[in-house]
């Protein structure tokens, strides 16, 4: 039987950042509780001591079983703010080890930590417990010291869900800056890894399959026929080769093929006009080489309202575009927007 509303397993990340601060506070955030029931995943003392040290008063309710989430209890009553659901998944001689972790510091407890969260909720996506997934930020580096070798969130997902064709996008909402009725997406052809790497890594099939990605994402959140634009990697396209060849042997070839398979794309284009382009209305996907190639941009779109999309799963993830921002952990300066227009999308992706 369907959930009359979805239940959204909010990861509190990396608990030497700020990840906890923005995951509570959204949870409160009454936009949240009207489409959703948030589920935060990780150690209820923390949350315990991120309400205390913001001042917010809790009625926390700790679920000790997972099966618990799907219960009545959650789905069906009417949520206030104030009443929080968390559940920590890391049991025995582990399950307080996040504990020790400290404030603002690359923490390889921490770093563990956010990876069980995340390991947890991706199971309960997989087992249908739970309706999507929101992630707050990760330490990359903590994750590493915690012996976890993934680039980040996408990989972790993308492995652990055995799904060979994912991308990692940022989406922005129409808007006055957004002017494409349907918001503007922008997907990776490659993802963490070394400007150096980058023209190692793309292919013809790579850059094709985030075509199709975005084309699929747009045509979800409404979008009729996606013009979906593709940037070049290198400036000015290229210049007829001058600057480098990867448009003419992997970057064309890609969008041709995807207009051959109905796909209404276009380029490769000097990416500095581009997302100017899209943003003005032209286009309602990019799919950028690299990633500050789209980052950047988006960021300076709407820093706040961006929103992390991983393309390709068997469930919806999102998560804000900032990161673990230790200079501020702890301070209660933090600023949930970015959560919020996550879960908000999360949301709606759902179909619910």
């Amino acid at each position: 039987m369907p959930r009359s509303i979805p239940v959204i397993a909010l990861t509190i990340g990396d608990v030497s950042g700020i990840g906890p601060e923005v995951a509570l506070k959204a949870s409160q955030d009454q936009q949240v509780l009207n489409c959703c029931r948030p589920l935060l995943i990780g150690h209820p003392k923390i949350i315990k001591n991120v309400a205390s040290s913001l001042h917010l008063s809790i009625d926390l309710q700790e679920i000790d079983s997972p099966a618990k989430i799907i219960s009545a209890q959650i789905t069906q009553e009417k949520f206030s703010a104030g009443k929080v659901f968390c559940w920590n998944p890391v049991s025995g001689s582990q399950k307080d080890s996040v504990l020790k972790s400290k404030i603002n510091k690359i923490d390889s407890h921490a770093g563990d930590a956010a990876y069980q969260y995340l390991i947890a909720a991706i199971e309960l996506a997989v087992s249908n417990q739970i309706d999507a997934i929101t992630t707050a930020p990760i330490s990359k580096a903590a994750l590493h010291s915690a012996g976890h070798y993934f680039p980040g969130h996408t990989e972790i997902l993308a492995e652990k869900c055995s799904v060979p064709n994912f991308g990692m996008m940022l989406y922005l909402p129409p808007g006055e800056r957004i002017l494409s009725p349907n918001g503007l997406g922008v997907v990776h052809a490659t993802l963490h890894t070394s400007i150096d790497s980058v023209p190692k890594l793309l292919t013809q099939k790579g850059i094709q399959e985030k075509i199709e990605l975005i084309n699929q994402f747009m045509e979800k959140v409404g979008c009729n026929n996606p013009r979906i634009g593709v940037c070049a990697l290198n400036p000015h396209a290229g210049e007829e080769g001058l600057f480098g060849n990867e448009e003419e042997q992997f970057i064309k070839p890609a969008v041709q093929n995807a207009i051959n398979l109905s796909v209404n794309a276009s380029g490769p284009f000097p990416a500095d006009t581009l997302l100017k382009r899209a943003s003005e209305g032209e286009f309602d996907g990019i799919v950028a080489m690299y990633h500050d190639q789209g980052h950047i941009a988006f960021k300076l779109l709407g820093f706040h309202q961006a929103v992390n999309v991983t393309l390709g799963l068997p469930f919806v993830r999102t998560s804000p575009s900032h990161g673990t921002a230790f200079d501020i952990a702890g301070q209660g300066k933090a600023d949930h927007r970015g959560m919020v227009e996550a879960i908000l999308l999360a949301s709606k992706l759902t179909g619910q």
